[in-house]
């Protein structure tokens, strides 16, 4: 499909989501007295807890997202499905965490250069995901970004997954490069004017590092990010008479670092720079601190955009909108967690199930519901958004899942919101983490000794205190035993994969 044929298509097929069936309007059984909300969620890819400027961040503009904070509540201890992409991702739309989670880890489906097969293991036929859930309840349902739960011609595909409409990379291995030679649109693939190259490689030993020139090869003329935030606009503006549930599973700040030339120019000289050659995989970079806050400002735009036209179109009132992250920073690639603070005072980085890891920022704004600069310390995750947008649709929450609504929280009453007895993480075949209170607990593989921290006293994960406290760790060793089912996909080692 070329650009032309694009536009038209997607004009038409937007139109035709616009008027799918629109069911009940009315939100009495929750309470509400009015129509469906609108729902956008939006979530960024290895976007660390501190890379907002309203979580602290010193170094990155992010305007847009402070406001959004500035009028809605900030979780301080809200953490993701997983420590990467593809389990993240799967938890979130199906509200079970990692260990009854059918996708549980990054399980690739072919190889990293052209021609290989597209995409990670699928998700199964029939899953429930938050999209059906939304669909069946009269929404129209429209996912742009990074999928990453499966490729071409498989039972995982958006659209067989409850959204009407969708645009974006199926695998996670082709978002490595914002300038794919196409996306997907409806299960068709879309050619974008850009040529190949392959997402992994070094800068050539004879080019100059610090000339410009030598980075030309790794770019393009039509920028990722710019088609899928186009394609969310349109599906806003088409859906606007009836509710919709927009999901925006933005690739930022994953790397690889590129960004166009008119972003980059916002930071130009702001930092100093050590060209990045492509030394850590991905591709290399002249100015890779500045084009890495480039391109979450250029993000943080975008989100501008579609939050800007939901005001436009009037829509703000009756919009819940949520913001997150799928795991913590990266730690190759030419990205600098140290230099940017990434994760601030906690332990640890993408795929680790310490703090860092997996505690993500979550904003959340819904006028006249959710009241503005409020924050909140409620322990929460990724398989209790299902449920709260469950409430806020005024439907029945799933019964076979693992999350528990946040919407007692975000209507500012706490004292109404049911509390996990704990959280559970698994991530790799071996790897688990506890929360329980308190109490953070890690393993690095089943036969090695469990880790023990105190958050309240220790949130960077520095003191190990199993020793001191044996009565917790056989309690976690518990959960660790039960918070979980054997996958034949990611069975632990020694345990006798299900049939």
């Amino acid at each position: 499909m070329n650009r032309r044929d694009f536009l038209k298509f997607a004009g038409a097929g937007v139109a035709s989501v616009a008027f799918a069936g629109c069911g009940d309007m009315s939100l009495s059984s929750a309470g509400f007295g009015r129509k469906k909300p609108n729902i956008v969620y939006i979530l960024a890819d290895d976007l660390g807890y501190r890379e907002l400027g309203c979580y602290g961040q010193q170094k990155i503009k992010t305007p847009n997202l402070d406001k959004l904070a500035s009028e809605g509540m900030k979780f301080t201890q809200h953490y993701s499905g997983s420590t990467v992409c593809a389990p993240s991702r799967c938890v979130l739309l199906t509200g079970k965490h990692t260990g009854h989670a059918y996708i549980r880890d990054n399980y690739e489906m072919g190889g990293w250069e052209r021609g290989n097969t597209e995409g990670q293991l699928h998700m199964l036929a029939g899953t429930e995901t938050v999209a059906s859930m939304l669909k069946r309840a009269g929404y129209s349902t429209g996912v742009m970004g990074k999928w990453g739960l499966g490729g071409p011609n498989t039972p995982g595909e958006p659209n067989k997954m409850g959204f009407d409409w969708w645009c974006g990379y199926l695998c996670q291995r082709q978002a490595h490069n914002y300038y794919p030679e196409h996306l997907w649109l409806n299960g068709r693939k879309l050619e974008l004017n850009n040529e190949y190259f392959s997402a992994h490689q070094k800068l050539p030993e004879d080019a100059d590092p610090n000339d410009k020139k030598s980075y030309a090869a790794y770019s393009g003329k039509e920028y990722a990010m710019d088609v899928m935030t186009d394609q969310a606009l349109k599906f806003v503006q088409a859906n606007k008479d009836n509710p919709f549930f927009l999901y925006l599973p933005y690739p930022v700040p994953h790397v690889s670092i590129q960004v166009p030339e008119d972003s980059l120019a916002e930071y130009d000289g702001a930092f100093p720079e050590t060209p990045y050659k492509g030394q850590m995989a991905y591709l290399p970079h002249m100015t890779p601190r500045a084009a890495y806050a480039a391109m979450i400002t250029r993000m943080d735009r975008d989100i501008g955009k579609v939050l800007g036209l939901i005001d436009q179109l009037g829509l703000t009132d009756n919009t819940l909108v949520i913001f997150s992250s799928d795991n913590g920073t990266t730690f190759n690639g030419g990205s600098d967690a140290k230099f940017f603070a990434s994760v601030g005072e906690l332990r640890g980085l993408k795929c680790s199930l310490y703090e860092g890891g997996i505690r993500v920022p979550m904003i959340a704004k819904w006028p006249g519901r959710i009241e503005p600069e409020t924050l909140s310390d409620h322990v929460s995750a990724f398989w209790d958004v299902m449920p709260t947008l469950a409430d806020a649709a005024g439907i029945e929450v799933p019964a076979d899942i693992d999350g528990i609504s946040m919407m007692p929280t975000l209507l500012g009453k706490p004292k109404k919101q049911k509390e996990h007895d704990y959280l559970y993480w698994e991530y790799a075949k071996r790897m688990q983490a506890v929360r329980w209170g308190q109490w953070k607990a890690v393993r690095l593989r089943p036969d090695k000794d469990i880790q023990l921290f105190n958050l309240a006293e220790d949130i960077g994960e520095s003191n190990n205190v199993a020793a001191k406290h044996p009565d917790v760790v056989k309690k976690i060793d518990e959960i660790m035993t039960q918070g979980r089912t054997t996958s034949k996909e990611f069975p632990f080692p020694g345990e006798k994969a299900d049939s």
